[in-house]
């Protein structure tokens, strides 16, 4: 299972997401620091609301496998600039909470999430489970292992390590070679 890190402002429902992907009942939770476990790291709000905590944001992302942006679905502004991902050496996926409340503006959050560089966009209630399912599928797909040939050989063609290879371009002889591996 991947293990994801979770960033976003204040009240946007990052705890309530890790609680609701554990199954367990939802009751708020301030996070008043970093917590991770095997398979979740959730980040205090503060951290992405403020320049002096945001290096913080980078340095867990390395801790993790895929890195979600979340945002509820009645925010009323995006802290994250378009192209946010460049400093992410990880895929990069939004989620959107809060689907259900009454000021969603649920194509104003997915345009901010796809300005953003998301790679693909869940939108999830924490309270009725509802999204939950396509997430965890997610999460089940482990990421492809690769050798620091393959990685480098996909960094040469402009990829990054977990995108697919194009239709028709396979790792050189060499490389395939040198790690069992025979995919495209």
């Amino acid at each position: 299972m991947k293990k994801i890190f979770l960033m976003g402002r204040s009240e946007a429902g990052k705890t309530s997401l890790t609680q609701a992907l554990k199954g367990e009942e939802l009751h708020y939770h301030k996070t008043q620091y970093t917590n991770t476990n095997e398979d979740t790291i959730d980040s205090p709000g503060e951290y992405a609301e403020s320049k002096h905590f945001s290096v913080g944001l980078a340095c867990f992302s390395f801790e993790a496998d895929v890195i979600a942006i979340v945002q509820a679905a009645n925010e009323p502004f995006n802290l994250f600039s378009d192209g946010s991902r460049n400093f992410l050496l990880r895929p990069l996926i939004g989620i959107i909470t809060k689907v259900d409340s009454p000021h969603a503006n649920i194509p104003m959050v997915r345009q901010w999430m796809e300005n953003m560089g998301c790679e693909r966009i869940f939108m999830v209630n924490n309270k009725t489970r509802e999204g939950i399912s396509e997430l965890m599928d997610y999460l089940q797909d482990d990421l492809p292992k690769l050798t620091l040939e393959q990685a480098k050989f996909k960094q040469s063609l402009g990829l990054n390590e977990w995108d697919s290879m194009p239709e028709g371009v396979e790792y050189p002889e060499s490389i395939r070679q040198n790690s069992n591996i025979h995919e495209k």
